[in-house]
């Protein structure tokens, strides 16, 4: 399994997120728009451009259409705008403003001018972070701890490793909906039968999508 693959499975192997009639309206406007200089309308123009290259990582371009030939950057945000309660939307921009943070502590410069490599790097670091690293990311300070013996330092970085680990799982939930529900995904990548038939428990395997998972 190449570098690529591995990766990619830290998309495609998670659940499918249930979402209504209306986020699925949003995800057919945004099937026909270019990504190519696009605006977000709810998160700032940084944390959109930082969420187009995380959804790269999650689902890039391989033999099959990647999360930004689909303009999922586009759904997530109109989602966001459009869709989702204040309360989440006030934590999806304090989740993106923490990734933000994150990436400039490790880097040591804004995601905009982040590589695709570490992208990558920060992206593996929390989704594919062990149980024990993800409680250590996930760790609070106790209202029992005396304020004058924390470090501001660790405390920031605790905010920080919080915020993206949250963040990048909520994009993750919110990018894997968005690719299998999509109609290139839907009609040309899983097996698509408008008009199934009787049901039929076993059978060969050629007559029943080539083990495909079925879109409808």
């Amino acid at each position: 399994m190449n570098r690529r693959q591995a990766l990619r499975n830290i998309g495609l192997g998670a659940g499918v997120l249930v979402v209504g009639p209306t986020s699925l309206g949003l995800l057919q406007s945004c099937k026909n728009e270019s990504a190519i200089g696009w605006q977000p309308t709810f998160l700032s123009a940084p944390n959109g451009h930082a969420l187009q290259r995380i959804l790269e990582v999650i689902i890039p371009t391989t033999d099959t259409p990647g999360a930004n030939d689909l303009n999922i950057a586009e759904f997530i945000d109109s989602y966001m705008d459009q869709v989702a309660s204040e309360e989440r939307q006030e934590d999806f921009v304090k989740s993106a403003d923490a990734f933000a943070a994150s990436f400039r502590n490790q880097f040591d410069k804004d995601p905009e001018e982040g590589s695709e490599e570490e992208y990558e790097q920060i992206v593996a670091k929390y989704l594919r972070a062990t149980p024990e690293e993800r409680e250590q990311y996930m760790k609070r300070n106790t209202e029992t701890q005396d304020p004058m013996d924390e470090d501001p330092e660790d405390s920031m970085e605790v905010n920080y490793n919080t915020g993206s680990l949250s963040y990048l799982e909520d994009v993750k939930g919110l990018a894997i909906w968005a690719w299998k529900n999509s109609e290139e995904i839907g009609e040309n990548v899983l097996w698509y039968d408008p008009v199934p038939g009787m049901y039929i428990a076993c059978g060969p395997l050629d007559e029943m999508g080539n083990g495909k998972i079925m879109s409808l």
